[in-house]
């Protein structure tokens, strides 16, 4: 039964107040209530991260990758005013799409939807999709992306395929690095720099619920009353030791008013438990709540915040028109809002200034001197920079596949060596298996030299045909005169 299954979730009194906290019946699990042994959202099980970034001028961007081995069920709610996503239409519930194998969380805004491109083609390399075909995949992968453009990185220098490729090949499920790496790499928030953040919570019986969030927001997550940050109060236990209200002398939080227009906050909630496809879509919107809590104001126009969730459960999944679902269901909406709070916090505690952007513990920095957990969250997980060493090496891994050719069309025997090419301004690419594709010296396709003589042939004979039909309509027309 459902309702036996998932007992211990409604049990946790972290996300229903007033029940009791229950013990995990698992030794590798923690208490329920209690955050994940990397307190990330790789703690929920099916999910893995891997993130990549350059903050070497002209660059200061990056791309984050949160990537299920096994395709699982996903939905999403866009709230912002100025989204700039991809796939997302797949996701309704109302489409037949069944399931996603990453999702991208990335830099530089609209460009930036096609380092998209890299993770396709690293899925598509291991055989990960959905089967289309004979033997072929079609890698379901949903994106969004923060607007960072020229907030310290040349506008113009920007994520692309090769940067998606090398996020995924560096996607494991162990800890996940914080603060100003990734696709937060170039991240703001409240005039104070942002980046990326993570969380995960154990709800009991195995069932795990974790956030992963770029905080980029036009609004702050600073709090101007007393300069604390609004998602440090959703912590759980000693999750934000040492943090302190800034010292008064400190408080002057810099103005929301004078943020640019274009912002973003972007994130993904997980859970292993199993949830159709329109439970997933409500779990993303709820969570939209935990932006809410932890950053003021949200969903503005100048904003896109974007959340996708996403359920690797497998078996009967909890449905939001079941009665008996309920209160489960409940319970984890509600962990993925404040656990997404939670990450919008340590985001910004885990960022460090860069050039002029300032970050929160420099800033007020009472506020973070007691924490010892800071260089724990900058430092821990792979984050490898791009370097143009790593993305010679994804340039390579892209080259495009060659075209096969057509099944027995050699009948086995050895191709003979092509012939050399006539001098000339036209430059051929010839594939592994025989297709020409030629282009001029201006970048755009042109035809091959036969194909040319060909149609050169044809247009004389055509020519030739005209005029004898010419000739003999005027023969007939005079014979008709002297008739």
């Amino acid at each position: 039964m459902k309702s036996s299954r998932f007992a211990a979730i409604a049990a946790a009194a972290l996300v229903c107040p007033g029940l009791v906290l229950v013990g995990s019946p698992a030794s590798a699990n923690p208490a329920a209530g209690a955050p994940g042994a990397h307190n990330a959202i790789t703690d929920v099980p099916g999910i893995q991260v891997g993130q990549v970034q350059s903050d070497t001028a002209p660059y200061l961007t990056g791309t984050s990758v949160v990537y299920m081995p096994q395709m699982s069920v996903a939905s999403v709610d866009q709230r912002g005013g100025a989204p700039a996503t991809k796939e997302t239409d797949l996701l309704s519930p109302l489409n037949s799409n069944p399931g996603v194998n990453a999702i991208q969380l990335g830099g530089s805004s609209m460009y930036g939807l096609s380092a998209t491109n890299g993770i396709i083609r690293w899925l598509e390399d291991r055989g990960e999709g959905v089967r289309v075909g004979a033997g072929g995949v079609a890698p379901i992968v949903p994106a969004a992306d923060i607007f960072d453009l020229g907030r310290g990185g040349d506008p113009k220098a920007r994520t692309s395929a090769e940067w998606g490729y090398l996020a995924a090949q560096a996607t494991s499920d162990g800890p996940v690095r914080q603060g100003g790496v990734g696709g937060g790499t170039g991240a703001r928030g409240g005039g104070l720099r942002g980046g990326v953040g993570t969380a995960s919570v154990h709800l009991g019986d195995g069932i795990y619920v974790g956030a992963m969030v770029i905080v980029n927001p036009a609004g702050s997550p600073v709090d101007p009353a007393d300069c604390t940050l609004y998602g440090v109060k959703f912590g759980i236990g000693n999750e934000f030791a040492g943090y302190k209200a800034p010292k008064k002398q400190e408080c002057n939080p810099p103005s929301t008013a004078a943020q640019q227009p274009a912002n973003t906050t972007i994130a993904v909630v997980a859970t292993n438990a199993p949830l159709e496809k329109a439970a997933a879509q409500r779990m993303s919107g709820n969570a939209h709540d935990g932006m809410a809590r932890a950053i003021s104001p949200i969903h503005t126009l100048g904003d896109g915040d974007t959340v996708f969730a996403v359920s690797t459960g497998k078996g009967e999944a909890l449905q939001i028109n079941d009665p008996a679902d309920t209160r489960q269901l409940n319970a984890i909406f509600n962990a993925g809002a404040s656990t997404l709070a939670r990450a919008i916090a340590k985001a910004v505690l885990s960022s460090e200034s860069i050039g002029n952007t300032t970050s929160y513990c420099d800033r007020y920095p009472s506020a973070c001197k007691g924490m010892k957990q800071l260089k724990q969250w900058r430092t821990q997980g792979n984050a490898p920079d791009v370097t143009p060493e790593t993305f010679a090496q994804a340039t390579q891994a892209l080259a495009q596949t060659p075209v096969p050719a057509p099944a027995g069309a050699d009948n086995g025997k050895p191709k003979p060596k092509p012939k050399a090419a006539p001098a000339s301004n036209t430059t051929q690419q010839e594939s592994q298996n025989g297709m020409v594709l030629a282009s001029d010296n201006t970048g755009g396709p042109t035809l091959s030299t036969g194909v040319t003589t060909g149609l050169l042939a044809a247009g004389i004979l055509g020519v030739g045909l005209l005029g004898m039909h010419l000739r003999g309509r005027r023969r007939g027309q005079a014979s008709d005169q002297l008739a």
